[in-house]
């Protein structure tokens, strides 16, 4: 007699499905997002970066070009402050970006959870 046949594997898969059902909250809120904010810090890394905000920063007292004298320096300052100021601008307008991903992340399970009683319920 068949040890396998349809109706053994039609159980397994079905408990396997509806193992996955019921993990799936448990992963979105530990797991998933754990990797979300992995990958949003890692964004926000690669974003620091690409502005060059830390070595604007560091280098706001260092005059450019060399140039040493009382002139130089106080244009050198203004204007690595006026970057370091649009700079950071432009990293906080990507901080609060994915600080609203994160938060859309965890409450999006409860607002389909909402959408769909008022769905069935009328």
């Amino acid at each position: 007699m068949f040890k396998h046949n349809f109706l053994t594997y039609s159980g397994k898969i079905i408990l396997q499905i509806i193992g996955e059902i019921l993990y799936f909250p448990i992963w979105w809120y530990s797991a998933g997002a754990w990797r979300l904010l992995k990958n949003l810090w890692h964004f926000l890394r690669d974003q620091e970066e690409a502005l060059g905000f830390s070595i604007w920063a560091k280098n706001i007292l260092v005059p450019m070009y060399g140039q040493r004298d009382i002139a130089s320096r106080l244009i050198s300052f203004v204007m690595r402050g006026i970057q370091v100021i649009f700079r950071g601008l432009i990293l906080l307008f990507w901080l609060f970006l994915i600080i609203a991903i994160f938060i859309v992340w965890l409450a999006l399970p409860l607002w389909l959870l909402i959408a769909l009683s008022f769905q069935f319920l009328g």
